[in-house]
């Protein structure tokens, strides 16, 4: 195993653990920007690399009983069909063709950029009911759009392995203002899971897996998100954010324009 991949995900597990942010935000561009992985690549084994570290956070969530299944399942009904569609479509269009390569350094780059802006807005965009408080608002309607939604994030996060985390998240809190947050993070999670793991496996049947590299960046990240996780509490959650939106930010933007 690499240590230099063994480091990126020690880094990045540590970040996870102290923000609940990077597993995909940050961890594609490393490997694209600093290793020179080619963007397929670092997409697909980023995808497993995920499924495996978010899978740890659903079973504490759910020891605790912090997962709204009801969502998740709403969320699942349009991701998983929809990753499975995007996976499908990579292999017609040719997932390791220059063109596709270029479509995903551009969808990644734009992903990283608006997950560096849902964290410098979190308190704003906290607020966003999307008419949710209405009376028309029926439960059907949530439900559909739920939906919806799970379709639109199957396909940013099998294109781009970003999508499941922050911006998820910002969704929950707009269609579901009155769940407590706490219940809405553990079913984020839980709903990553299943939808890395199925994009994640698409991108194996295509050969965009390097299993080798996928085993170094866990060596790193286990460990990293466990000394993460205990020091959160020392870390003001305003300089974290927006240390970490200026990280993505700045990724993001050299990726747009690669």
């Amino acid at each position: 195993m690499e240590f230099g991949y063994t480091f990126a995900g020690l880094v990045v597990g540590f970040i996870v653990g102290l923000s609940g942010v990077g597993a995909g935000a940050l961890m594609t561009p490393i490997l694209i920007l600093f290793f020179g992985i080619p963007p397929a690549l670092a997409v697909g084994t980023d995808l497993l690399y995920a499924a495996a570290t978010k899978s740890a956070g659903s079973w504490v969530h759910w020891r605790h009983g912090n997962i709204a299944w009801t969502v998740v399942r709403r969320l699942a009904a349009g991701s998983i069909p929809a990753a499975l569609l995007t996976a499908l479509a990579a292999y017609l269009l040719g997932a390791q063709s220059k063109h596709f390569s270029s479509l995903v350094t551009t969808g990644l780059g734009c992903m990283v950029v608006l997950t560096a802006l849902s964290l410098i807005f979190k308190g704003r965009l906290r607020f966003l009911k999307f008419g949710t408080g209405s009376a028309n608002w029926s439960e059907r309607k949530r439900a559909v759009v739920t939906t919806a939604t799970g379709a639109v994030l199957g396909v940013l996060v099998t294109l781009t392995s970003v999508g499941a985390g922050a911006l998820g998240m910002v969704a929950l809190l707009a269609l579901y203002p009155r769940l407590p947050p706490v219940l809405l993070v553990g079913s984020d999670i839980a709903h990553a899971v299943p939808l890395t793991l199925v994009a994640g496996l698409g991108h194996a049947a295509l050969g965009n897996v390097n299993y080798m590299m996928l085993a170094s960046l866990l060596a790193g990240s286990l460990p990293g998100v466990y000394l993460g996780s205990h020091a959160a509490s020392r870390v003001p959650e305003l300089v974290l954010r927006l240390v970490l939106a200026a990280v993505l930010l700045l990724a993001g933007g050299k990726l747009i324009a690669a």
